[in-house]
């Protein structure tokens, strides 16, 4: 890749590395983690260079942020970046929770709130269990409730409620000093860009939908955020599994079993990479960080191998005919900018 390694967040004053870590599977998605190997795989990514460290309340019911905080207590307060999210508060509950995504989980509810309160009770009790007293961004969390990653977009829709509520609190806590960047993170990229045109955000994390097998974003999204200066963080680059797969057992999508008609078209994808002894992971992630709009790309990892796979694969030697052929192929649209531009 010959982009830098990290860039600039507009007026920020961040500068975010071009690979993090996103801290969902950590939070015990979909399998046990072990807590030791967890607070490893964090730091070893950290001190590769993939500093930039998302979590949120939701992912493991709290879990992930315990163990995030756990994880980088061991380094300097300026050798990372850290992103948590509001729009769920943990509620107690007098038996654990049963949960389609996450295992083992806490006796604690996630609750959706958009607003001030729910703004300043969520950021309250992260920064407790991260153990610190500040965090670089801060996230709205799913204002449709989560509805998007199944493409369903007529479910409960929190936008006003951000808008009027939301914001205004979190631009206050910039103001003080307490974040340092105002973001909004969801499956959906319509939501998105409706926040785009009518609010004042620095960042949006954008889970699933600019990859090597969706790029629904790219005609409207990615370049509403571009001419108006909005980072954009990948989330979700292997759409949840089946980009990080060699495609021979079964492989998730959008975090369920991945229909034919994918798994066909990512198979096709993968055959083009073996002709080029390139690794599907190190086309999917350079794929992404290939956009101008898009700032960082934050694969998920449950283990320190992972983590070093990652952050090999985006710097992995990709020839400029394997994303020629991806384009003659239609296996990428012709529009979509490539490393080789």
């Amino acid at each position: 890749m010959d982009k830098p390694d990290t860039v600039e967040m507009g007026s920020t004053g961040l500068s975010l590395p071009r690979i993090g870590i996103g801290s969902a599977p950590l939070g015990g998605l979909f399998y046990p983690v072990d807590e030791g190997e967890a607070v490893s795989t964090l730091r070893r990514a950290v001190e590769l260079g993939a500093n930039y460290v998302d979590t949120a309340p939701l992912y493991g019911h709290g879990r992930s942020e315990r163990l995030v905080g756990r994880a980088l207590s061991s380094f300097p307060r300026g050798d990372f970046l850290l992103s948590t999210k509001i729009g769920r508060i943990l509620k107690p509950v007098s038996e654990p929770p049963t949960s389609e995504q996450f295992v083992d989980l806490p006796p604690l509810e996630p609750v959706f709130d958009f607003s001030r309160d729910g703004v300043m009770r969520s950021l309250e009790d992260s920064l407790d269990r991260l153990g610190l007293d500040r965090v670089d961004i801060l996230y709205v969390h799913d204002p449709d409730e989560g509805r998007s990653v199944d493409h369903v977009f007529s479910g409960p829709d929190h936008y006003r409620q951000v808008m009027d509520e939301a914001l205004p609190a979190m631009a206050e806590l910039r103001s003080q000093g307490v974040i340092d960047a105002v973001g909004v993170g969801m499956n959906g990229w319509q939501m998105l860009t409706r926040f785009a045109r009518d609010g004042d955000f620095d960042c949006f994390l954008l889970a699933g939908r600019y990859t090597l097998l969706d790029q629904s974003s790219l005609p409207e999204l990615l370049p509403l955020c571009e001419s108006k200066g909005i980072s954009v963080v990948i989330g979700g680059p292997y759409n949840s599994g089946i980009l990080a797969s060699d495609l021979s057992h079964r492989t998730t999508y959008f975090y369920t079993e991945s229909p034919p008609e994918v798994l066909a078209r990512a198979g096709s994808i993968k055959a083009v990479c073996d002709r080029y002894d390139v690794p599907l992971k190190a086309a999917a992630l350079q794929f992404c960080l290939a956009h101008p709009a898009v700032a960082a790309v934050i694969p998920g990892a449950r283990s320190v191998r992972e983590a070093e796979e990652n952050c090999a694969m985006v710097r992995f030697p990709v020839p400029a005919d394997l994303w020629s052929e991806l384009r003659r192929a239609g296996l990428i649209p012709a529009e979509a900018p490539t490393p080789d531009e």
